[in-house]
């Protein structure tokens, strides 16, 4: 019998992206596979149910019969205890599972003895950057960060010239320049803004620059050693956050939007904005923060609102600014994993090597255990 992939509708009501797409149901069949799809999963991101069985999947009703004799789940988040209920025992579950912090999940995942895979460990090397899932996302995010700071900023972002007199570029200010840092900036300068970022990695100074936007950070001893091995930045000392604190003071007072984009991988996100700096900008100033979901940058931010404060400063925490976009989110996501299918794949049976170093750094659960070193504790 050929392997059955499925997905489900994602459970979360802020999330309309899905995990297969019409296009990977036909990447996925032609590697022999059979892909089953409950009825309506696509539909948030503007994929229908007769784009699929046009592809050459099937559509289950409902959850249960859409997971009966699966043999792989493609999933988004991670799954529900019904999801998980309804997946027989060795079955493969592959999603952005959060799993540092969506401990109960992974527990469940290990009690049912289901095999998963958590793409946020993706390592970051070379052959693997067709399945960075965190990356194609972040991108997309930081897109929709300055599109979000545009509709709520009261002006103009370029610079514009009329018979009536001159309006001012905005003034620009992104926080952590990764992958999503990196495209809010491309995104700010393409809409006309004036951009500055900083970011305690020496790496990021050149890229900004590329961009075409200047770099802000106290450039010590420190700052040229704060980066690891693969690629993140690491937890800087007291005594460097003070000074970048005393640069930051001096320069967000100056701004008009600041987009904050700073993680540490199963660490909650460092706080960059304090009260007192948000209470040092310009009435109709907005700051956007991308960490909502980890804790926030933002003093003051709070997870799904936008926060007015009372100088006039707008601080926007939507989660999930993916979803936004849902159906380019969907579409990157959805090569990532078939992509990671490769590895699971093989003669037409899910066979992967645990011993491959992408597999290997993923697998969070497997044997009715929980196996990854990061998780286990």
């Amino acid at each position: 019998m050929a392997v059955v992939i499925a997905t489900t509708r994602e459970r979360r009501a802020d999330d309309p992206r899905v995990a297969i797409t019409p296009e990977t149901a036909r990447k996925l069949i032609g590697l022999g596979a059979t892909v089953r799809v409950e009825a309506g999963a696509g539909s948030g991101s503007s994929y229908p149910d007769s784009e699929y069985q046009a592809a050459g999947a099937e559509i289950a009703p409902d959850l249960r019969r859409a997971l009966d004799g699966a043999d792989i789940l493609f999933k988004v988040r991670g799954p529900t205890a019904q999801e998980i209920s309804a997946l027989k025992p060795g079955a493969t579950v592959v999603a952005l599972l959060d799993a540092y912090r969506e401990t109960d999940t992974v527990q469940a995942l290990a009690k049912a003895n289901l095999s998963a895979f958590a793409m946020e460990f993706v390592p970051r090397i070379t052959r693997a950057q067709v399945m960075d899932a965190l990356s194609s996302q972040a991108n997309l995010a930081g897109y929709r960060a300055v599109i979000e700071a545009a509709y709520a900023y009261s002006k103009g972002f370029p610079m514009m010239m009329t018979a009536a007199g001159t309006v001012a570029a905005a003034k620009v200010f992104v926080m952590g320049a990764g992958v999503a840092g990196l495209q809010a900036i491309a995104t700010a300068r393409r809409l006309g803004a004036v951009v500055t970022a900083t970011d305690v990695r020496p790496a990021s100074k050149e890229q900004v620059e590329s961009l075409g936007a200047k770099f802000v950070a106290v450039e010590d001893d420190e700052f040229k050693a704060a980066e690891t091995a693969a690629g993140y930045a690491k937890p800087m000392s007291a005594e460097y956050q003070a000074k970048q604190a005393e640069l930051t003071a001096g320069h967000i007072v100056k701004q008009d939007v600041v987009i904050t984009t700073a993680l540490i991988p199963g660490r909650p996100a460092p706080r960059l904005v304090t009260a007192a700096h948000i209470a040092s900008m310009k009435p109709g100033s907005v700051i956007v923060d991308l960490a909502i979901e980890n804790g926030g940058n933002v003093e003051g931010a709070k997870l799904g609102e936008v926060v007015t404060t009372q100088n006039g400063v707008q601080i926007v925490g939507w989660a999930n600014l993916p979803g936004r976009i849902a159906a380019d989110a969907s579409a990157l996501y959805a090569r990532n994993l078939f992509a990671f299918a490769g590895l699971l794949l093989k003669d037409g049976a899910v066979a992967p090597d645990l011993e491959d170093e992408i597999l290997k750094a993923a697998l969070v659960t497997h044997g009715g255990a929980v196996v990854h070193e990061g998780v286990k504790g």
